[in-house]
């Protein structure tokens, strides 16, 4: 054959070999000719996209297969315009620049039902033969959305809950000091427990993940925990406020919600395991933010700048105090791995 060789290559801009949003890729296009021939067209193309896709078994005969794609750039360079140009025997090389969009979009991601791409790809067109295509993906990751609502801000939620037979009441209030946290930075969280009940409890913390796919109306969602840990139990007529400190794993993948039909999204769920009772819980989203590429603008701030006296909202009533002022807690100054649950829409819950 003519074209015994036929590829594409770029250069790394960083030694993560991360691109994001603006920035511009530079490479080369390569056709070794075994001797002269011509060349009706090279065209050199740009390309992020999503698609997903999965069956379903719903009886012995019935199988249903749900997909979907989604398209956010293609862009189209003419290295060689069309028209018949040759190539001497040898090795020829053609360079290319390509700037990736400056817009909002997802950043790479594969799961075994769903992947997000960014390629680049090449296309070489001759007379009375089959199109040939030179292709690689790089890897990008989006700029922090610094304009998701809520991001930087405070949050708490409490629960209150009645034991049966008389047992008495547990209430619960967390705070963290905001939604938004950085590859390998650390999570705070504190926790306030009033146990007016015959029970001991334990406190139990877990960060896990929620893939999302979605096809013709349909959800397939995979759960998968991510941290696990605990605090010391909590005796029966008590109360204590205790904190906790879980690091956001460096190499966990940032948060990806800015696709129509792939989630990925990060939950804390602070519950108390307690013997012959349903476990009160509580759940907060959780943001994670590339550390690469927050702009200095927009840092998150250090964990000294949320005091504990700055928590949560002071305007807003927690469980404990609506049900004992007079016992409320002192004031806020002073990877295990599971398997995977998957299923259409049947965790919609979590």
């Amino acid at each position: 054959m003519p074209i015994k060789n036929f590829s594409i290559e770029y250069d790394s801009i960083n030694s993560q070999n991360i691109f994001t949003n603006g920035d511009t890729i530079t490479g080369r296009i390569i056709v070794e000719a075994s001797k002269k021939t011509f060349i009706e067209s090279l065209t050199f193309i740009g390309k992020g996209s999503a698609k997903v896709s999965w069956y379903e078994n719903y009886g012995q005969y019935d199988h249903r297969f749900y997909w979907s794609d989604e398209e956010y750039y293609e862009i189209k360079q003419c290295i060689l315009r069309p028209g018949k140009e040759s190539v001497g025997k040898g090795r020829h090389v053609f360079p290319f620049s390509f700037v990736v969009p400056n817009r909002k979009m997802p950043s790479s991601f594969k799961s075994s039902i769903g992947k997000i791409i960014h390629k680049l790809k090449a296309e070489l067109r001759q007379s009375m033969r089959l199109t040939k295509t030179a292709k690689v993906h790089f890897t990008f990751v989006s700029k922090a959305d610094m304009d998701t609502p809520g991001l930087m801000e405070p949050q708490h939620d409490c629960t209150n809950k009645k034991l049966v037979f008389g047992s008495g009441s547990i209430a619960m209030d967390v705070y963290t000091k905001r939604m938004g946290y950085q590859q390998g930075e650390a999570l705070q969280i504190k926790v306030a427990i009033n146990n007016q009940s015959s029970r001991t409890l334990k406190p139990k913390f877990v960060l896990y993940e929620k893939r999302s796919h979605f096809a013709q109306g349909h959800r397939n969602l995979c759960t998968q925990n991510i941290l696990k840990e605990k605090l010391d139990i909590i005796e029966a007529r008590s109360k204590e406020t205790a904190e906790k400190v879980m690091t956001i794993p460096r190499n966990l993948p940032p948060s990806i919600l800015n696709s129509a039909i792939i989630k990925l999204e990060y939950k804390l769920k602070i519950f108390l395991d307690v013997k012959y009772a349903i476990d009160p819980k509580i759940k907060l989203p959780i943001v994670v933010l590339p550390a690469f590429e927050v702009p200095a603008g927009n840092q998150p701030p250090g964990l000294a700048a949320y005091g504990f006296e700055d928590f949560g909202n002071k305007k807003q009533q927690s469980w404990s105090e609506a049900t004992q002022p007079s016992d409320l807690p002192p004031p806020y100054g002073a990877h295990t791995q599971y398997p995977t649950l998957s299923n259409s829409d049947t965790y919609s819950h979590l």
